[in-house]
């Protein structure tokens, strides 16, 4: 799906997706790209029923810390791969 934005820069989504996925997103800048991601009303809520007891035991400061490690591990992986690539 292509979107574009208007003269103040919003993006429309489609009614379909939003009732599909909710009101809310969050949009992560990444080296390559910007993704827009689905946000619960209870975000940590909804992560457990998706992986279910995945997270057991787990609060919402060791979740996050840990999603910043694997992203910033998924950046450096991506990072190395583009200059192996133009060093090619």
């Amino acid at each position: 799906m292509s979107k574009s934005t208007d003269e103040r820069g919003r993006i429309y989504l489609p009614k379909d997706v939003r009732e599909r996925f909710g009101d809310q997103y969050r949009i992560v800048e990444l080296p390559s790209h910007v993704a827009l991601f689905p946000v619960d009303e209870d975000p940590l809520e909804g992560l457990r029923a998706a992986v279910g007891d995945a997270f057991e035991g787990k609060d919402a400061a060791e979740l996050k810390q840990e999603a910043r490690e694997a992203i910033s591990q998924e950046i450096h992986e991506e990072n190395e791969s583009r200059e192996e690539e133009s060093e090619a």
